[in-house]
């Protein structure tokens, strides 16, 4: 008898077909609420389950009694239980690796973007008031050679630091990582306490991952140690900022401009100030979202939970302990 897998959120027809072809598949692409009453019925007998953006508590876990895999379409992993998962040894596997670029990408075009008024001035524009040449009044600032501080340098933070030292000649900072001896040889980076990173650099860039030790890592206090014209950029995940602090300290002129790919609710309320102040780039979480890493991310899921459920070690996978009780 074939495995069961329940998907939920959208997967091409490829990856259905590949799945399949060896299990069983109840499929939810429109899936509004972990409620649902089909997708609890499917999950009841449920051996694997793909999907993003779905927070999994142990109230729904009650209701999978199969369940040996979860294969995340994302590298972060906060809307998991990992400890309780473990506890169940249920494996759950990620996607790094494969949105490392695309991401950092999106990093670096906040980074250009709010330094240049890249938005503010296409809005300008777009309006009709480009009446005459532009004076001061309208001038960005240089991004080359000035000093990026990374708070956080793995994966996505490492290649963000390549594109500002290789590409712009940026002096790169560090912190909140462990130290990174490769890193600093190939670009120069020199790792710092967040407060000297912060007194330093004329861009923040964010990239840690969400745990309790980040969560509203960057407050009032932060700001404030920052420069006048230094520019903030979060890639990361909403909760690491306090929102009303970092809106206060653009308000008060205490730092430039932000750059946001990420906010505390998604998708941001209405009343949100944040895209609707000239000086900050709001977008709507797109850090991954092209059409080939997408596709990628999805294939990496579909790849770890075949491997997770015919009992072979998933490419991605967040908590080896899960593996250990099961193999060991």
């Amino acid at each position: 008898m074939k495995k069961r897998i329940t998907a939920f959120r959208r997967l091409k027809q490829h990856h259905l077909e590949q799945l399949s072809e060896h299990f069983r598949v109840d499929y939810f692409p429109e899936l509004d609420s972990p409620d649902d009453p089909a997708f609890r019925e499917a999950l009841r007998e449920a051996h694997g389950l793909v999907g993003a953006g779905l927070p999994i508590t142990p109230a729904l876990l009650d209701d999978a009694p199969h369940l040996e895999a979860i294969a995340s379409i994302s590298v972060g992993v906060d809307n998991y239980p990992i400890d309780e998962l473990t506890r169940r040894d249920i494996l759950l596997c990620n996607t790094p690796d494969v949105l490392t670029e695309t991401t950092a990408d999106t990093g670096f075009a906040l980074i250009m973007a709010t330094a240049r008024r890249v938005v503010e001035l296409a809005d300008f524009v777009r309006r009709g008031d480009w009446q005459a040449s532009i004076g001061e009044a309208q001038f960005g600032s240089d991004v080359h050679g000035k000093t990026l501080g990374m708070v956080g340098l793995g994966r996505i933070g490492a290649a963000v630091a390549r594109r500002g030292a290789l590409g712009f000649g940026m002096p790169v900072l560090y912190s909140n990582a462990s130290p990174k001896p490769e890193l600093e040889r190939e670009l120069g980076a020199r790792r710092r306490e967040l407060d000297e990173l912060l007194a330093e650099a004329d861009f923040v860039c964010v990239t840690v991952p969400l745990t309790a030790e980040t969560t509203h890592l960057f407050g009032a206090a932060q700001f404030a140690r920052m420069k006048p014209s230094a520019i903030f950029v979060n890639i990361a995940r909403g909760k690491v900022v306090d929102e009303p602090a970092l809106i206060a300290a653009l308000e008060a002129g205490e730092i430039r401009a932000a750059g946001l790919d990420v906010f505390a609710q998604e998708p941001l309320p209405a009343d949100s100030p944040l895209p609707r102040m000239a000086n900050v780039v709001a977008l709507p979480h797109i850090g991954s979202a092209t059409v080939e890493t997408r596709d990628a991310m999805a294939q990496r899921a579909v790849d770890n939970i075949a491997r997770a459920l015919r009992g072979e070690r998933p490419i991605s996978l967040v908590n080896e302990a899960a593996w250990h009780a099961r193999h060991d």
